[in-house]
């Protein structure tokens, strides 16, 4: 068996990398499934665009969802926290936040992936949402990936210096400063270039910098996703992770008012919830769930969130 090629780590794939590693490293994963018959809440859904022409306006079904989601955080709180827990002298402490910014991973042109920061999704109307999803995306169109990583791995190293973190610093500075693994950035006339964007025009590290709870629309990048994602990692300090799985057809039991079973072809929407054991059990989950089986079953609620 022979090598063909070798590639070495950029920024992003570095970033990631360490994340992940520190997440199963430290964080005690456990995962609930939840599915819901969306059937009746798709029709909902539908009349929220009547009459929009206007294609940039309208309201997208992963916009509602992330609303519902952060509908359902703020019946469990517990799920939007981040977490300091020191391991070897068993304390731990959790950070309630009063707002919901939403760590969302988005796909770049070139097929990367970008997580971004998208503040206060807990008081916006669905209009104000698909606004700044719309503006989130224009920016990140010129926005250089690498050089926007690395300001914000620079940011994550002079903080754990701060924090008395100075070997973690020093690795890390030699490994992305030094050798065949120096991360390339932007020098000279491109440096100057980028930097005169107008920061309202391109991301900065305040929108890539970790939120309070990432939600990973897995069916935007996959429509004929079958099945559902089983296990996704928690990025500490946070304590959840939800990933929304592609809409899909199912044979599903319906009991009708007189109380008679039949199965028919409903619209099902499968959500994957990972929450830390260190900070939650299951009890401090169910809250969440139960606040989106109200909405769902009764999906007009929709229309009351739309500015």
């Amino acid at each position: 068996m022979g090598v063909y090629k070798k590639e070495r780590f950029g920024i992003a794939r570095k970033i990631v990398s360490n994340m992940t590693a520190e997440s199963w490293e430290t964080i005690p994963h456990a995962v609930v499934g939840y599915e819901v018959d969306v059937t009746e809440f798709l029709k909902e859904y539908k009349k929220l665009n009547e009459g929009c022409t206007d294609k940039s306006k309208k309201i997208s079904i992963n916009t509602v969802v992330m609303k519902i989601i952060t509908e359902g955080l703020k019946a469990a709180p517990m799920m939007n926290c981040h977490l300091k827990f020191e391991r070897k002298l068993v304390r731990g402490k959790l950070y309630y936040h009063d707002r919901v910014n939403v760590s969302m991973p988005a796909m770049l042109p070139d097929g990367r992936m970008m997580t971004v920061n998208l503040r206060h999704m807990d008081n916006k109307s669905l209009t104000k949402m698909t606004e700044v999803i719309n503006d989130t995306m224009r920016r990140m169109q010129n926005t250089n990936m690498d050089e926007a990583m690395f300001e914000v791995s620079l940011d994550n190293t002079l903080k754990g210096l701060k924090k008395g973190k100075i070997k973690q610093a020093v690795l890390r500075l030699i490994g992305s400063k030094t050798g065949k693994h120096k991360v390339k950035t932007l020098k000279g006339k491109e440096k100057k270039e980028y930097y005169s964007i107008p920061e309202h025009d391109r991301l900065t590290k305040k929108d890539i910098e970790q939120g309070t709870i990432t939600i990973s629309n897995l069916g935007s990048i996959h429509r004929n996703q079958r099945g559902m994602c089983f296990l996704l990692e928690i990025i500490p300090p946070q304590v959840t992770a939800i990933a929304v799985n592609a809409i899909q057809k199912k044979a599903t039991v319906v009991t009708d008012a007189n109380g008679n079973d039949t199965i028919e072809v409903r619209q099902i929407l499968p959500l994957t919830i990972a929450f830390d054991h260190k900070a939650l059990d299951y009890g401090d989950v169910l809250p969440f769930m139960n606040r989106l089986d109200e909405i769902f079953e009764n999906p007009a609620v929709i229309h009351d969130w739309k500015e």
